[in-house]
């Protein structure tokens, strides 16, 4: 494997091939030269910026064709593909000013258009957007997301759930890897953090085409921290302080690179006491500490293009059990607690050939979660080792008509070494087959796709039959074919109709197929089903979006039919002092969606107002609701944009009112939830102070301290309260 790696990254560097370079200026539509305009080479992670005249140079280019992004502040984006690259290329560009969202390029659909461009309707953020916020974590950043909410466990951990599904339901990729980490526990967190992630794209709907099993429900696509332009050395510090948990988050990070060879780390270290609650109670043992390290380096030629990345988090969580007792503001965390490790390996390669090319990811994940009662002896103790591969084969272009076919496969064992078993010791074999094809025309888009997966599960006897803990021997296979047909035009030239149909499918997961004792988390004696057969869905999504130079308005529709809908349903029984709930299957449908409107109004350039609103309904056949499905919310932002003198430039201010609504439509075994609203601000921008620059970022959330319990919180059926008012206070050195 070690050889294989070194031979991708160095194999091919000794080949002498033409030096291909495109050069070019950059001008608005004034014909005015436009200086530090960012040109971007996506498929080999190397990009430039333009100079004082606007003009900009590539060098050591591949062969064949060539996609570049072309992005400004406050102009929108372009996504330009030189055809067949010569020796020497000149491509001239003019941008538009915009002032509005900028357009764009989507990395998590297979043909990399920019949003504009695209079939299915993807929703991208900035990471450094969602920091703004002010939020503590990266999934409480992406709740903030139209469509995306959460499953929390106080401010540690969170799941992601989008239109209502969650766990193995949406699939979350990172370093173009699928990440696996015991995911079908509500109460495991991403094991991600915010640090040298770019950028995330949220797929909103089956993408079982494109991602295969646990893609029914979504996909959250994050994007790594691009390397430093050609040339170039760049070293960054960042520090925020949070008042709430008395919390610290510290980030440092450098990058080079030259014409061929790119390199960058990043470690960050995040550490907070248990939170308080709006009366000033902290909540006992909600605090945590995470360590994550980030690093990467690339080697690219006019022959292939490739990049090894290594992520490694670990994280000490503190299981908040006991409510509102000993007050403390220690980050130590006491018993019961959570001490998981991930390591992530990606390597991502891209071969050109002369008309086509091909794209291969493998990836290696290790995670190791304990799970730790009343003594530093782990009660629990998993390791669940993945290896993934992804290949894409994308043929020469064909008139209009753009074909990939690919392979993806997955490799998981899974290894209990503690006292207790929550799943048993398992083997998973995936296998995947697809092809894709995208025709374009006029103002038209066809985007259509057929896929064939098989999923293996074998596992082994353990215990004592009739005791908790003993698991039969498990050889499950699970095999589905899923289809999507898109459909994208513009009804006129503002007004863009987006329709998608897929199906999507998820196979039953070990705790599903063969649990069989007490999931501490959950506080309930769960017990599984062998004979679960594959959740199978059917998804039609309507997007329809206006835009102008100073109005945006979106409406999206979805309505999603599952069977054999997987889920837990109370027995009546009592086992081991828990109530007993057993795995069950019924058919359901998810409908709902989300509407909003950008408004920017002439002539007060400085000036934002965005307003959205989600809501989603699940129901089982016989009308009885589904559980864990978010409250209806309604979102409001008001937000200026200045520059105060030569001190502040870029500065921003903002006013945000959530506010989200009862839920009443609970499952049998859920209670119902108040509604509430929360104020929140935010002030940032960049500071000048002579030769220094840094930017800073003031945020208040939840202002009026308003005391509140989400209806997906875990901590909601003790009666204990979400995070009271929080400060936070971030800066950023380009040192």
């Amino acid at each position: 494997m070690k050889k294989f790696i070194i031979a991708l990254i160095l194999g091919f560097s000794g080949i002498v091939s033409a030096q291909n370079s495109v050069s070019g200026i950059v001008t608005d539509n004034q014909n005015n030269p436009l200086p530090g305009v960012s040109v971007y080479a996506p498929e080999i992670h190397k990009g430039t910026t333009t100079d004082a005249n606007g003009k900009y140079e590539l060098n050591n280019l591949p062969n064949g064709s060539l996609r570049l992004a072309f992005t400004y502040v406050g102009y929108a984006n372009q996504n330009k593909t030189i055809v067949k690259l010569l020796k020497q290329n000149t491509l001239d560009i003019t941008l538009e000013e915009s002032i509005l969202e900028m357009d764009e390029v989507v990395v998590s659909t297979p043909f990399n258009k920019l949003q504009s461009q695209n079939v299915m309707k993807i929703e991208h953020e900035s990471i450094k957007t969602l920091q703004q916020k002010g939020t503590s974590t990266l999934i409480e950043g992406l709740a903030t997301i139209p469509g995306v909410s959460q499953i929390s466990t106080g401010t540690s951990i969170g799941k992601p759930v989008i239109r209502g599904l969650s766990g193995n339901r949406v699939l979350v990729y990172s370093q173009g890897v699928r990440i696996e980490n015991q995911q079908f526990g509500d109460e495991h967190g991403l094991g991600l953090n915010d640090a040298g992630i770019e950028s995330v794209e949220v797929i909103k709907g089956p993408a079982s085409l494109l991602y295969g099993s646990d893609a029914l429900g979504g996909v959250l696509y994050f994007n790594p921290e691009k390397f430093a332009d050609a040339g170039d050395f760049k070293a960054n510090f960042s520090q925020k302080y949070f008042t709430n948990t008395q919390g610290s988050n510290s980030s440092i990070g450098l990058k080079t690179s030259t014409d061929n060879w790119k390199f960058l780390a990043r470690g960050s270290y995040n550490t907070h006491s248990d939170y308080k609650i709006a009366d000033g109670d902290r909540v006992t043992n909600s605090r945590y500490n995470e360590t994550d390290f980030k690093t990467g380096i690339g080697y690219s030629n006019s022959t292939f293009s490739s990049v090894l990345r290594y992520n490694y988090n670990k994280l000490d969580i503190g299981i908040p059990e006991d409510g509102i007792a000993a007050q403390s503001s220690s980050k130590d965390t006491q018993f019961p607690r959570q001490g998981i490790f991930n390591h992530l390996l990606s390597l991502n390669n891209v071969i050109f050939f002369e008309n086509s090319k091909l794209d291969v990811d493998l990836g290696y994940i290790a995670n190791d979660r304990s799970e730790f009662e009343d003594s530093n002896e782990a009660s629990l103790h998993m390791k669940l080792n993945t290896f993934n591969y992804n290949a894409k084969y994308h043929f020469p272009k064909f008139g209009k008509i753009e074909t990939i076919v690919g392979v993806q496969g997955m490799h998981q064992t899974n290894k209990n070494s503690g006292e207790e078993y929550l799943i048993p010791d398992a083997t998973t074999n995936d296998f995947g087959v697809f092809g894709t094809a995208n025709y374009e025309w006029n103002n038209s888009v066809l985007q259509a796709g057929l896929r064939f997966d098989n999923r293996n599960i074998t596992s082994i006897e353990h215990g004592i039959e009739g005791e908790e803990g003993y698991f039969l021997p498990l050889d499950r296979s699970f095999d589905s074919f899923n289809a999507s047909l898109g459909y994208k035009t513009k009804l006129a030239e503002p007004l863009t109709l987006r329709l998608n149909v897929a199906t999507g499918f998820r196979a039953p997961n070990l705790a599903e197929l063969t649990s069989n004792g007490v999931h501490e988390g959950t506080n309930r004696y769960e017990i599984g089903n062998a004979n679960l057969k594959t959740e199978q869905n059917v998804q039609t999504d309507l997007n329809l979006e206006y835009k102008n130079s100073h109005f945006e308005f979106f409406v999206n529709g979805f309505y999603n039919h599952v069977n054999n809908y997987i889920y837990t349903s109370p027995t009546g029984e009592v086992l081991e002092d828990n109530d007993v709930f057993a795995y069950v299957q019924d058919n359901a449908q998810l409908y709902g969606g989300e509407v909003g409107l950008h408004f920017h109004p002439h002539p007060l350039d400085w000036l934002h107002f965005e307003t959205s609103f989600e809501t989603v309904t699940g129901k089982k056949d016989n009308n009885d609701y589904l559980p864990l499905i978010p409250a209806n919310n309604w979102n409001n932002t008001l937000r200026t944009e200045f520059n105060i003198k030569n001190w502040l430039s870029e500065g921003f201010a903002s006013l945000n009112v959530s506010s989200t609504f009862s839920q009443d439509n609970v499952s049998g075994f859920e209670t119902a939830s108040k509604g509430y609203t929360l104020v929140n601000l935010g002030f940032g921008g960049t500071v000048k102070l002579g030769k220094t620059a840094f930017d800073i970022n003031l945020n208040g959330n939840n202002l009026f301290d308003k005391k509140y319990i989400a209806h997906l919180s875990r901590l909601k059926t003790d009666g204990i309260p979400n995070i009271g008012r929080n400060i936070v206070l971030g800066v950023n050195f380009n040192l």
